[in-house]
């Protein structure tokens, strides 16, 4: 069996940076074997498999909105194209200040003596959003060194699946400016830092949005590789993220 087979890199325009995804073309239903083989031959963090659920749709086809509806393992989820990148429309997930001692141990290990702001944590995603003083600039979340390999041994494992370090943008400062940055671990799941994630957006969204004042924003994830995001506040609840994405390979893929 002979499947089209593409890698492309989301939440940026330029080659070897974003976040790197396999994407494979099937016509039948795949047996799990199969699919946990050819993730693990990719060797990347995700592999999607996308199938049409109707013989006569078309992968490239487009309904009247521009928009191509994905049913996932995850829930449903939407894209359409931009002038400019590729929009995906996701729930927002509210979060509820989170008291520092119930989760200092945490910190502690991850990041040390930092400076910290706020924390925040999200129940629906159990993801801990720990925002750094605003006394630090980009260039320190960037190079900050972040100790994963002790977190799921913490007593708060269960709890916490994820843990988000953010900071406020630098008005004036760099171009292109950006509203704020992040950086995402999840060593409880076998990830010791995510390149770009767009679901830890749909918690830094809706924050920010509250502390900024502000429905359109701009985000940058300061991993090694880097990815930006453009962050829209919907009044139906929702975000609509866009962001840039670039094929660094396409071939065919023998099973």
């Amino acid at each position: 069996m002979k499947l089209p087979m593409f890698i492309v890199d989301a939440f940026t325009a330029t080659a070897f940076r974003g976040n790197p995804a396999a994407v494979c073309l099937v016509e039948n239903t795949l047996d799990e074997d199969s699919h946990q083989h050819i993730a693990r031959e990719m060797n990347l963090s995700e592999t999607a498999f996308i199938r049409k659920l109707q013989p006569t749709d078309n992968f490239t086809q487009k309904n009247t909105n521009n928009t191509l509806t994905f049913v996932t393992m995850s829930g449903e989820l939407k894209a359409r194209r931009a002038e400019d990148g590729i929009v995906l429309d996701f729930p927002l997930y509210p979060t509820s200040p989170q008291d520092l001692h119930e989760v200092e141990d945490l910190i502690k290990a991850a990041i040390g003596d930092v400076l910290v702001q706020d924390i925040q944590y999200s129940p629906d995603t159990k993801n801990l959003m720990v925002r750094l003083s605003d006394s630090y600039n980009r260039s320190f979340l960037e190079t900050l060194k972040v100790n994963t390999e002790p977190l799921p041994r913490t007593e708060q494992t269960g709890k916490v699946k994820g843990l988000i370090l953010t900071l406020k943008g630098e008005p004036g400062g760099r171009t292109p400016q950006y509203d704020f940055y992040s950086r995402y671990f999840a060593p409880w799941v076998g990830v010791a830092e995510d390149p770009v994630t767009g679901s830890t957006h749909t918690i830094l969204g809706p924050y920010w949005s509250e502390e900024l004042g502000k429905k359109e924003m701009r985000a940058f994830q300061c991993s090694r590789r880097g990815g930006e995001l453009d962050i829209s506040l919907r009044p139906d609840g929702r975000v609509d993220m866009k962001g840039g994405a670039a094929i660094v390979l396409e071939g065919t893929l023998t099973v």
